[in-house]
């Protein structure tokens, strides 16, 4: 599938208009910073009103000195404009620097919700969300938003409060002038309207093209290898062409919008600020008005058009922002399927702040009533089914691909929830009970495990962040993984490397292994977590199984039928339902489905045993 197909699944569709709301919803991240904001508000109000009293001097200086060419009170005049200036200086460097504490304040306080979101999610949402999907909303789109509504918002008070101000003063001094200085304001706001939709459309489709651009880099990087064995440079370097030259296409056309309004403005501005002239001239001519009065109107539709042309490069910031914010607002809004019900929250907290002291302990029997279940309400998984666990026993699974073996496994686990019937443990159904309460109890080892970059040491105790060395140590000897860690030059504190690519895969599952080990818990799950290993660190790895499923409630889903023999059951799972179940003596003698598995995999091993010999 191209990437771009791919990266459209990934996409909500969105509003053609600016919603309101939705700015509502970002402004919460500025609360904290309320104090700060208001502050900031004060100083560019405070440059607003010193910018409009510049002109107003330079009317006082040619009406009072110029025209009646006196030096006289000079003196004062100066002194008076050098505080002016001065308090201008440090106006602007205070709104600069609490402008700068605002924009990463707000873009740290948008980044922490969104990164506890995530921790929230249920597996579901990762299953249709694309890394770089999310890369870019925690990224780019952050940035963005941190900056518009710091830099944005100073922006647009400063014009605000400028435009009032200079009209105000413009009306104070001749109402006349000032009517026919801005006779070109309505013109400029339907020109803006006009643009605003364009340019806003526009932007979101470089919004969107940019997750496509960061997930297929993301998708580049961590699948360099196939690419290379499956030689897909050449079509991979086209569909990302694809891709940049959307994004080009786009932009260029936000860019040409946005560079025609600014032009627009600027002859609108000298327009207004040639009506003034003319009509002020004649005024002049006529003695009707001082020429202070025409050199102050002119310095004041000049700047008067300044604080419009700056609000209208905000507002077409703020379009593009508009897309991130949308995209921001998607994700840390975005409800988990899988949650504690509001009754749970209040009697035992939530995930980020459990209160553990209220937890019962977990012996580990698991009880399937009548369960059924579907990722896709038109194909079910599970119809009806029912499955009885005492704690401590062993469940291999077996059965073929999408017979619902994970499905299984799952729903024990939490990770999904029945649509129909309930699931007990130890009696309880378990949404009356908080998710970390069963998560917190959960060993799960997978076929690809994944380690976090640091240490090998940083990695065991990752379930367990208060182990100690040595409790570190020996999880590590209970899974056989002490011996190859020592043989590391660094040891224990040796480097993993990114998703564990420093080592090799039986390494890897040996330290996911210990890691599990090390939390605890009443109930293991190992998914096909032999399949993808050396015969020499399967073996060591099912003496460890022996040694740590003792008195644990345990599943194991198995490719390799000979490393389940000696479960205490063997569930044989076809279309979602258990077709066969027994020890493994029970179901060679019962001589059906699981038979047949068995003998061809073994004639098949024995096979490929004599012709590696």
């Amino acid at each position: 599938m191209k990437v771009k197909q791919m990266h459209d699944l990934f996409e909500e569709p969105q509003q053609e208009k600016i919603d309101l709301k939705l700015w509502r919803e970002i402004l919460k991240f500025a609360k904290p910073f309320k104090r700060e904001l208001l502050t900031l508000i004060a100083f560019v109000i405070g440059v607003a009103l010193i910018d409009a009293i510049f002109p107003y001097m330079s009317k006082i200086a040619i009406d009072r000195f110029v025209v009646p060419q006196t030096t006289s009170g000079l003196g004062w005049f100066a002194a008076a404009f050098a505080v002016i200036v001065t308090a201008q200086a440090l106006n602007v460097y205070a709104f600069i620097m609490t402008a700068g504490k605002v924009e990463s304040g707000i873009s740290y306080e948008i980044r922490k919700a969104g990164f506890a979101r995530l921790q929230e999610l249920s597996l579901s949402f990762y299953d249709k969300k694309a890394v770089g999907w999310l890369m870019a909303r925690m990224t780019s789109d952050i940035n963005r938003l941190g900056e518009i509504i710091s830099w944005g918002c100073v922006d647009l008070f400063w014009g605000a409060a400028s435009m009032v101000t200079y009209l105000a003063v413009m009306f104070s001094l001749n109402w006349q002038l000032a009517l026919v200085s801005m006779t070109v304001v309505p013109v400029l706001v339907v020109i803006s309207l006009a643009f605003q939709k364009r340019i806003l459309r526009e932007h979101r489709l470089v919004r969107r093209i940019n997750s496509r651009i960061t997930g297929a880099y993301n998708e580049g990087i961590s699948g360099a290898t196939t690419t290379k064995i499956m030689s897909r440079e050449e079509e991979n370097l086209k569909e990302f062409a694809e891709l940049t030259g959307s994004m080009r296409a786009s932009a260029i056309r936000a860019a040409v919008y946005s560079s025609l309004f600014m032009p627009i403005v600027l002859v609108l501005g000298s327009i207004g600020t040639s009506l003034a002239l003319w009509y002020g001239g004649s005024g002049v001519m006529r003695e009707a008005i001082s020429y202070g009065v025409l050199v102050a109107f002119i310095s004041y539709t000049i700047q008067f058009f300044e604080p419009v042309r700056e609000m209208a490069r905000v507002l077409a910031e703020l379009q593009a922002a508009h897309a991130s914010a949308e995209r921001v607002i998607s994700l840390v809004l975005t409800e988990p399927e899988i949650k504690d019900s509001p009754e749970v929250v209040a009697k035992y907290g939530n995930s980020l702040n459990p209160d553990r002291s209220l937890w019962p302990p977990i012996k580990g029997d698991i009880t399937f009533e009548n369960v059924s279940f579907a990722y896709n309400p038109e194909e079910p998984v599970l119809t009806n089914f029912n499955l009885e666990v005492k704690a401590g026993e062993t469940i291999a699974l077996v059965g073929e691909t999408g017979a619902g073996k994970s499905t299984v496994v799952n729903l024990a686990c939490r990770f999904y929830e029945p649509t129909e019937g309930r699931i007990l443990i130890d009696g309880i159904d378990y949404r009356t009970m908080p998710l970390l309460w069963l998560h917190s109890n959960l060993g799960y080892v997978l076929q690809s495990p994944h380690l976090f970059s640091g240490t090998i040491i940083e990695n065991i105790r990752y379930g367990r962040p208060n182990a100690s060395d040595e409790e570190v140590i020996e999880a590590a000897k209970l899974v056989n993984a002490h011996q190859f860690i020592m043989k590391l030059e660094k040891g224990y504190q040796t480097e993993v490397g990114e998703g564990g690519g420093l080592l090799s895969t039986g390494e890897k599952q040996l330290i996911s292994f210990a890691r599990a080990v090390l939390a605890d818990p009443r109930i293991f799950v190992l998914d096909e977590a032999t399949s993808s290993i050396d015969t020499e660190t399967e073996l060591l790895i099912q003496e460890a199984i022996r040694t740590v499923l003792q008195g644990r409630t345990s599943f194991v889903i198995a490719h390799r039928l000979s490393t389940i023999r000696s479960a205490d059951r063997i569930l044989v799972i076809r279309d979602g339902a258990i077709q066969e179940q027994g020890t493994h003596e029970e179901l060679m003698d019962a001589r059906g489905y699981y038979y047949r598995l068995y003998t061809n995999q073994f004639v098949e091993e024995n096979q490929e045993k004599l012709l590696g010999a």
